[in-house]
């Protein structure tokens, strides 16, 4: 509809809708608002007085070796603390001779600190290679971020992803893909990799609007798209933050790895057992009783397999 329409639609309304109150200035401003909001999506939204602070979600980075060749290197949060404890990892995982990297940012929360992000994409990125690039259009202001370093670590690279990828993470992966051919393995990301600025409003509440958006070299944008990984593989959230919590104790493997299936042998044939039955009947047991068993991660799972099936290509 044209400008002319909208106001003459609007015009009309108010003058012969059987519930006039219905459309007086308050309710319309308020249906005006609802609109703006719902068609802007994450570009701004309203939250009562204590609007949530993402960047203080305190997420810590977390490394493994797999299969002993395969860094597996959870970030977490992109603070300037984890970045220390990043540096640190990379620097284990060059005296372990790791050929392949695993980067997760499943955990990786949305943040306004660009800065910090690219000094994480500049531990694995070319150097002299643009980041991304800030954009405030409303003050006609751009930020270009660069790689001034040599990266810590060069190699086959897996970008692990999901809904929860957000902010400058996703900024972060679309770089990794980029520059090091680096495969997205699990979820499209949130679609958030913007600067938010919270507004007080008189009332109390906060409007948080998008005031800058990052976008990735040759303009490719980020917001509010995010980024298809290269192969889908879904895992329920609340799946995923018991792995991660429990990792820390236990360590990711047990999380990827099927034990070993019990086979029939020799010594059970003498002694009239069979322990594949056992197993089996075992397993039903514990699925009457309730237990699901473990929980594995098929997003680093699909990870490991590609990686492993890489090497073995290469290596030919």
């Amino acid at each position: 509809m044209s400008s002319a329409d909208l106001q003459q639609a609007v015009e009309l309304l108010k003058s012969n809708f059987v519930n006039p109150e219905a459309l007086n200035e308050t309710e319309l401003h308020r249906a005006l608002l609802s609109g703006v909001l719902a068609r802007l999506g994450r570009g701004a939204m309203i939250f009562p007085e204590n609007a949530p602070d993402q960047s203080a979600i305190a997420s810590a980075p977390y490394s493994e070796v797999l299969e002993g060749h395969i860094g597996y290197l959870r970030l977490g949060a992109l603070t300037a603390p984890n970045l220390q404890a990043t540096d640190a990892n990379l620097q284990t995982f060059g005296a372990k001779k790791i050929d392949a990297l695993v980067i997760d940012l499943r955990a990786s929360p949305a943040t306004n600190d660009f800065a910090v992000a690219a000094e994480f994409a500049k531990r694995f990125t070319p150097k002299g290679k643009l980041l991304w690039t800030l954009r405030k259009p409303a003050a006609k202001q751009e930020r270009a971020f660069t790689a001034d370093r040599d990266p810590a670590f060069q190699g086959l690279m897996i970008v692990l992803a999901d809904g929860e990828t957000s902010g400058p993470a996703e900024a972060i992966a679309g770089v990794l893909r980029i520059y090091n051919r680096a495969l997205i393995i699990g979820a499209q990301t949130a679609g958030e990799a913007v600067e938010y600025s919270d507004l007080p409003l008189n009332g109390g509440k906060v409007l948080r609007v998008a005031v800058a958006e990052a976008s990735l070299p040759e303009a490719r944008p980020l917001f509010p798209g995010g980024l298809k990984p290269d192969l889908a593989v879904e895992m329920p959230v609340p799946d995923k933050r018991l792995v991660f919590q429990q990792s820390l104790e236990k360590g990711m493997g047990q999380f990827i790895f099927e034990a070993e299936r019990p086979h029939l042998n020799e010594a059970a044939l003498l002694a009239g057992k069979n322990p594949e039955i056992d197993a089996m009947e075992a397993a039903q047991r514990r699925v009457r009783a309730g237990d699901k068993g473990t929980t594995r991660d098929p997003v680093l799972q699909r990870a490991v397999d590609v990686v492993t099936s890489l090497v073995i290509y290469q290596g030919r």
